[in-house]
């Protein structure tokens, strides 16, 4: 175990709950995270919530550049202090929310996310894809099986179709609740996300909106969740008729495959 708990008392700091505040203070899974990114030292990291700085550390070893994101002003002087002196790691204190991922570099995502926002970041690194090669990240394992859940499961839903419609990603790493200083409430799941070196596709607006609606009610077939995104039930029937979707399907059946080709559809219908 690292000296989480003499650092924390060092510079007499209490984890924050309201921040989701909970230390991974076991080194074997961190050099596990770091070995998962593969950091090389031409990269440029950027740490989510860099706490203590630990795994800033083992990041640093290895990669070209780390950019440590602290929003915990308290965390952020101990970083600062942590790693005065040592030109490849930038300490930030800021909102990972705020933070402009984009660069003229392909950077690589390494963090514990904080649980209580994990979807919200999430779906902001997606946003930044373009300037991103990969994640290795850890959420709760409840959301973490949803991210990289297959059709037909239960856990499939809008964060699986839309995590696949632009990376692959792979659950690599359980982490018992153990391995964290306070001890959480629950297990967690390391993530290995690489995004897809795509094209910026026309119609991801419209792919987003259909695949929220078709999820909105899980247990309404296709055809009544999307007949609400407010078109005529003409212009709705002749989307699946044109695809060859089922319109009596549910969302939870569909591939991404299938939610690009019944978007793909939507737009050529003239239905957008």
């Amino acid at each position: 175990m690292t000296s989480v708990r003499k650092m924390l008392a060092q510079y007499d700091i209490h984890p924050r709950k309201k921040l989701g505040q909970s230390f991974l203070e076991d080194m074997n899974i961190i050099r596990r995270i770091v070995a998962l990114a593969e950091p090389a030292g031409n990269e440029t990291i950027v740490e989510i919530g860099a706490g203590l700085g630990f795994m800033t550390e083992e990041l640093a070893k290895k990669a070209g550049r780390v950019i440590a994101l602290e929003v915990d002003p308290r965390l952020a002087a101990i970083l600062q202090e942590r790693f005065a002196g040592q030109d490849k790691v930038e300490v930030l204190q800021t909102d990972v929310l705020k933070y402009d991922f984009s660069s003229g570099e392909r950077i690589k995502i390494v963090g514990n996310v904080p649980y209580h926002i994990s979807s919200p970041i999430l779906f902001r690194l997606l946003n930044y894809r373009h300037s991103i090669s990969s994640m290795t990240l850890m959420f709760q394992k409840e959301l973490a099986d949803r991210i990289a859940a297959s059709p037909g499961t239960k856990s499939y839903g809008i964060p699986s179709v839309m995590v696949a419609r632009y990376t692959r990603a792979t659950c690599e790493l359980t982490v018992p609740p153990t391995c964290f200083y306070p001890v959480p409430d629950v297990v967690s799941s390391v993530l290995r996300i690489v995004v897809r070196q795509e094209p910026k596709q026309p119609d991801e607006a419209l792919f987003a909106k259909i695949v929220r609606a078709a999820f909105a009610r899980r247990r309404k077939t296709l055809w009544n969740n999307l007949r609400q995104i407010g078109f005529p039930d003409d212009i709705v029937d002749r989307v699946f008729t044109t695809s060859g979707i089922d319109r009596t399907r549910r969302a939870e059946t569909l591939s991404v495959e299938e939610f690009s080709l019944l978007t793909k559809t939507w737009i050529e219908t003239g239905a957008n």
